[in-house]
């Protein structure tokens, strides 16, 4: 069995320092064969999840592979997430990784990571993303990041807006009220059964993209009023962020998922709750991160300047990504280089016993046409 080497790094940003306490504000854990610099390397980030243990990190380096597992400083604090920060910290880690030989870095794009390296990608290649809602300029390091080589897109949402959107309940007609109801729209009254009509799902689908779009005003507008005020920003709660008729209804996007079910459970329940993406934010960073029309945290127009190989890898019992999520990355992709594989597995590939062990093999097989461990 290989012996794995675990290096814990803890360093500044190019936009804060080190904390008063001690913690240095971008950390990770970088796994490596034992005694060994490896040629290739992962390199595996997210909007706030801490992905320094990733559930694949010690099974890429027991084949050889470096893996970095690396956090933002955004870790744990979605509410005050800004893109240009976070892709210029992620820019801190594939120095990183050049620093200590690595020749072939690939970009891990996993779960909401997915749209994230994309980003990294696609802002590497040509500057474009837009500076946050009330700044003129993007952060200057953001500018200049250091490219990867390969990309592979892991159980991969297609992107923070689309993501929150599909899943946001329309019916809630009160954003300060999470028990106000407009029945019409209400996926869980029972009227609307567990089996939906194509016209409820289009007035529905609609009325998605409306809660979102009535958000976006809403922050502008409080924004621009206070910009001559002593506090010109401020945290909101969005509620309802479980109700995609997809946890409910496994006729739409068909998978091998259970239903009813989302990643928090009984999803009528999770909707009422006060778990899950979103839910509290200033509304600098929910246009940032969530606004259809002013966030740049969406895969698709940067899958156009995807020209690296790139590798999508979904699960076929996945409860929050589905098979056309999935098959949009690949499609985005401009690369002719690139290759679909679904496995079985739920999101993290928890279950079945041994899927984490197939997508490690899959992902080894991938590059050893293309990078040498």
């Amino acid at each position: 069995m290989t012996t794995i080497d675990r290096e814990f790094i803890g360093i500044p940003s190019p936009a804060v320092g080190r904390a008063g306490a001690g913690g240095h504000p971008l950390q990770g854990i970088y796994h490596t064969p034992a005694g060994r610099r490896p040629r290739t390397a992962f390199i595996a980030s997210h909007y706030n999840v801490d992905f320094s243990e990733h559930y694949m990190a010690t099974r890429m380096a027991a084949r050889g592979y470096g893996f970095l597992g690396w956090n933002t400083r955004f870790r744990g604090a979605e509410h005050l997430f800004s893109l240009d920060h976070a892709l210029a910290e992620i820019g801190v880690g594939v120095r990183l990784l050049r620093d200590r030989g690595v020749e072939t870095v690939v970009l891990l794009g996993n779960s909401g990571g997915g749209s994230l390296m994309a980003a990294y990608h696609s802002q590497s290649r040509e500057p474009n993303i837009r500076p946050p809602y009330g700044r003129s300029k993007v952060f200057e390091p953001a500018l200049h990041l250091p490219p990867g080589d390969l990309m592979v897109f892991l159980a991969a949402h297609p992107g923070r807006p689309e993501w929150i959107t599909r899943t946001m309940d329309p019916s809630m007609v009160d954003e300060t009220d999470p028990n106000s109801v407009d029945p019409e729209l209400d996926m869980y009254d029972p009227r609307h059964g567990g089996s939906y009509s194509e016209d409820f799902l289009a007035r529905y689908r609609a009325a998605q993209i409306e809660r979102n779009h009535r958000l976006t005003a809403w922050c502008k507008e409080q924004l621009d009023a206070a910009r001559d005020r002593p506090a010109r920003d401020r945290i909101f709660t969005m509620g309802r962020t479980w109700a995609d008729p997809r946890y409910v209804d496994a006729s739409i996007d068909p998978s091998k998922r259970p239903t009813p079910l989302c990643y928090f459970g009984d999803p009528k329940r999770a909707n009422y709750g006060v778990m899950g993406v979103g839910m509290v934010n200033t509304m600098r960073t929910w246009l940032n991160m969530f606004s259809l029309q002013e966030s740049d945290c969406v895969a698709t127009p940067h899958l156009a300047r995807l020209d690296l190989p790139t590798l999508v890898v979904q699960p076929d019992a996945d409860s929050g990504v589905f098979p056309n999520d999935a098959q949009g990355l690949y499609d985005g992709a401009a690369t002719a280089d690139k290759e679909f594989v679904t496995l079985p597995g739920d999101h993290y590939f928890a279950e079945p016993d041994g899927a984490r062990d197939a997508v490690a093999e899959t992902l080894a097989g991938w590059l050893s046409g293309r990078a040498q461990p």
